[in-house]
Order: C-alpha cells, then sequence, then structure tokens
C-alpha cells in the first residue's frame, strides 16, 4: 500500500481542525459523573431508610419500593423537562441503571406523544429500552438454566 503525503493544503486544514476542536475536560466529566451517580444513590438509600423506619419494611422489603419511588421521580423530571438539564451536565453519572432506564422510556413516550396514546406512546416507548428488556429476559433464562443444571448434576 501506498501512504498518502499530506499536502501543505492538508496540514493547514488539519492545524485549523486542531485549534478549533473543542478540549475535553476528561477529570472534570469523572468528576460530575461520579457526582450526580452518588447523589442518585444517595437519595435512594435515603429513601430506602424511609420505607424502614416509618413504614416499617425491613432491608429486604423496601427494596422495591425503593424502585418505584426512584423510577416515579425519574419518569416525573423527565416530564417536566429537569432530568435533561441533569443529564447535560452530568453526563454519564445519570445513567444509573433504574433512573436512566425510566428516564429513556419515558422520553421515547413523551417524544411521540403527538401520534397519540396507542400508537405513539405505547408503540415507541420501548424503541430504545425494548433491546435492554429482552436481553434481561434472556440472560435471566439462561442463569436460570445453567443453575438448574449445577443443582441437578450435583443432586445426583
Amino acid at each position: 500500500m501506498t501512504s498518502k503525503k499530506m499536502t501543505p493544503a492538508n496540514k493547514k486544514y488539519q492545524a485549523l481542525v486542531k485549534k478549533r476542536e473543542p478540549k475535553r475536560t476528561v477529570f472534570l466529566n469523572c468528576v460530575r459523573a461520579f457526582t450526580a451517580g452518588g447523589t442518585i444513590c444517595l437519595i435512594g438509600q435515603g429513601i430506602t431508610d424511609i420505607y424502614i423506619w416509618h413504614f416499617g419494611f425491613t432491608e429486604k422489603t423496601a427494596g422495591n419500593p425503593t424502585a418505584a419511588t426512584l423510577i416515579f421521580l425519574s419518569v416525573l423530571l423527565t416530564s417536566l423537562g429537569i432530568y435533561d438539564h441533569i443529564a447535560q451536565w452530568a453526563g454519564a453519572g445519570t445513567a444509573v441503571p433504574v433512573t436512566g432506564f425510566a428516564n429513556s422510556m419515558a422520553s421515547a413516550a413523551l417524544e411521540h406523544r403527538s401520534e397519540g396514546y396507542v400508537l405513539g406512546v405505547g408503540g415507541n416507548m420501548f424503541k430504545l429500552a425494548g433491546s435492554v428488556i429482552v436481553f434481561g429476559v434472556f440472560s435471566a433464562f439462561v442463569i436460570a438454566f445453567i443453575r438448574t443444571l449445577i443443582t441437578m448434576l450435583g443432586a445426583s
């Protein structure tokens, strides 16, 4: 193979591109993501503690209502347009599984609400999240199958 030689015009263009390219603040982005993700987890822990202290749940049984509350808050903030501003600032920190998943589904539903509730919201809600749901269900099936085989082989 022959290599292309850089012409003066190409060199000038590359220098211009490098000068105009935005600087990436990787460390600041990591700090923001860590802060936002940690804050979401801290809020989740606070909600869990409220369910335990005020409603008599155990640590084991408080998980489901905590997840439901976080999903509700995420969908509410998404519908009010607040979650998007938080995500702009925090980046990947808002992709904490429960809240990020709820945000992706609510965003897709809100984007297509003008097409109607059945074909718009219902039909497009799972576009982005559908593959995650299918992968989760399939992975759970495979793990359960492997565990059952191991249990059956260990019992004999």
